[in-house]
């Protein structure tokens, strides 16, 4: 069967979304002349766009009330259920698309999918995004890439011009760094002291420092991260998606846990410095950020203490100077 057009379909988070991101670059180097429509989020919509290989975004916020007519109306030859939604599901049985892919575990996808791929998330020792190649078996894909390989994409590469007020606050002579503190409980925390103590270790002679997150989260770094440091730049709550993924793109490193912000800057090609606690299932072996200058910090032991709510003493023994030192060698490598 050919394919004109694929609908990927993942409805949950930005970190998640990047990941999945993959599979529309693969899918568009082997059927150049397909379509790809990716079924989303409103608030993924900058992040998807900001993808070549993604042809049209369609946010599920948009359609749910409507769904099987909506997705009818796309004319798509297949949908590939990345995140598995049972309303969705049933929707694009409805819509009469020929070709519907999910995980074969789902019970809903008995009755809504006509090719369900057998693999488990929860026991596998692979990364997200390799996970969801194998939703690609449904359209004749058998291949699982390397990780190397998937790192090579620079999938987000569709970005608009930072507007005047943005980006004359970008100094040139400077290495420019973004430290994201929060992950609106999505992850486990470095901590904000660990942040504090990083700023005091680069030289702001040599690095411009930024801080971002939400305007809930800017209220509680601010007055340990932003007041005290009268060269830090406090844009918390100041940015939309898509001026963050904008000003990621001029910046030279970015620190975070596992969130989105993060994804976005491997995906963009920056220094990703990523911090992560070594249990599983959110230990970077499966949510680690995927770019050619990614790289993550943990701690290299069994640990599973935070799993009752405690913070994550294996992610705070992870010191502000190995990471301070990596960044100096890191872009000691580029000019200034």
């Amino acid at each position: 069967m050919s394919f004109k057009t694929i609908i990927i379909s993942r409805t949950d988070a930005i970190g998640d979304v990047v990941l999945t991101l993959p599979m529309a670059v693969f899918i568009k180097e082997r059927l150049p002349d397909c379509k790809i429509v990716f079924l989303g989020r409103n608030y993924t919509n900058d992040v998807v766009t900001a993808c070549s290989a993604v042809d049209e975004f369609v946010s599920w916020d948009n359609i749910a009330q409507n769904a099987a007519e909506e997705i009818k109306n796309l004319h798509a030859d297949a949908i590939i259920h990345v995140f598995p939604r049972k309303e969705l599901a049933k929707a694009a049985k409805e819509a009469g698309i020929p070709v519907r892919i999910g995980t074969s575990h789902r019970i809903f996808h008995l009755s809504t999918c006509n090719r369900r791929i057998r693999f488990s998330r929860k026991r596998s020792d692979l990364h997200e995004a390799q996970l969801n190649f194998f939703l690609l078996k449904g359209l004749g894909f058998f291949e699982i890439p390397k990780l190397d390989e998937l790192r090579k994409f620079y999938l987000l590469n569709r970005i608009h011009p930072l507007h005047h007020e943005l980006a004359k606050l970008l100094h040139l002579d400077r290495f420019r760094i973004i430290l994201h503190p929060g992950s609106r409980g999505s992850a486990r925390e470095w901590g904000i002291d660990h942040f504090a103590e990083l700023i005091v270790l680069l030289p702001p002679d040599r690095f411009q420092i930024f801080v971002t997150g939400t305007e809930k989260e800017g209220e509680l770094f601010r007055s340990e991260l932003c007041t005290p440091f009268s060269h830090v730049n406090d844009l918390s709550g100041k940015l939309s998606l898509g001026e963050l993924i904008g000003f990621i793109h001029q910046c030279d490193v970015l620190v975070a846990a596992s969130t989105g912000p993060l994804h976005i800057a491997a995906a963009a090609g920056i220094f990703a410095v990523g911090i992560y606690p070594p249990i599983k299932p959110m230990h970077p072996g499966r949510w680690a950020p995927l770019g050619k200058n990614a790289k993550v910090f943990v701690a290299e032991k069994e640990c599973s203490d935070c799993r009752g709510g405690l913070p994550c003493h294996c992610m705070r023994e992870i010191s502000a100077q190995s990471v301070a030192e990596y960044i100096a060698a890191s872009v000691g490598r580029t000019k200034r």
